[in-house]
């Protein structure tokens, strides 16, 4: 009796090489962590949204000899009631900080930036106040990853 010979692969054979690719790829998506990467990416885009209203409301002070927005409220903690910037379009700014002075003929603004996850059409998500030397603090109470941001100056 002569034996055939069969090209390919045995059933056995080829669950290893899928239960191999299944653990490989187990291990690299934890290693990667999305989760972790997403929130990053949003905290650099807080990072970037916070130094530009903090640009836009002290562009505005020089223009205005130094004075600020009037309704930026004086307080020494940033993300209190109260402090939350309107967002731009909103139907209502009331109990908030309206800075839409800023962005009247998008002289220094074109748009309110909105926090990535808790920006709402109505607030914007970031926070402002100044202390009573008219130090301006702009934060980001919405930040991943047990990050804070806060830019003050």
């Amino acid at each position: 009796m002569e034996r055939t010979k069969h090209n390919g692969f045995t059933l056995l054979e080829i669950l290893l090489v899928v239960a191999a690719i299944g653990i490989l790829a187990g291990i690299v998506i934890l290693a990667i962590n999305p989760n972790k990467q997403l929130g990053d990416t949003r905290n650099a885009q807080r990072r970037a949204d916070v130094t530009t209203l903090l640009n836009a409301i002290y562009q505005y002070a020089l223009d205005n000899n130094g004075s600020l927005p009037t309704s930026i409220a004086t307080g020494t903690t940033c993300n209190t009631s109260g402090n939350e910037i309107c967002a731009t379009g909103a139907e209502s700014c009331s109990g908030m900080v309206d800075l839409s002075v800023l962005t009247a003929s998008e002289e220094y603004l074109t748009s309110i930036p909105a926090d990535p996850t808790t920006g709402d059409a109505s607030g914007a998500g970031y926070y402002v106040t100044k202390s009573s030397n008219n130090r301006v603090t702009v934060c980001a109470p919405g930040a991943e990853n047990s990050s804070t941001i806060s830019v003050v100056r």
